[in-house]
């Protein structure tokens, strides 16, 4: 899953999740049942996680070009360097 996907995954979930939500809250209470209320947020839930979890093709649209392991080589990661402080103590005249 490129980056594009996971943003649209991520996207999709919370919007699903929200929308099963409110029809599960406004069906509880026009039926006075909290049992189906759960029922049908459960079932939001596990239509959300079906939809959003796999790696579905759709989901990989914009794929990432890696570097060849050759061309990596070829330019190295920067090291850092140490670099010494000097702190000067200050000698005070009397």
């Amino acid at each position: 899953m490129d980056w594009q996907g996971q943003k649209l995954a991520e996207l999709w979930m919370q919007v699903l999740l929200i929308v099963f939500a409110v029809v599960a809250f406004a069906t509880g209470y026009i039926m006075g049942s909290f049992r189906t209320m759960m029922l049908i947020y459960a079932g939001g839930v596990v239509f959300t996680s079906l939809v959003t979890v796999p790696n579905w093709p759709f989901f990989n649209r914009h794929p990432l070009k890696w570097l060849d392991p050759s061309e990596a080589e070829k330019h190295p990661k920067p090291q850092q360097q140490v670099v010494a402080s000097k702190d000067k103590k200050k000698s005070s005249k009397k």
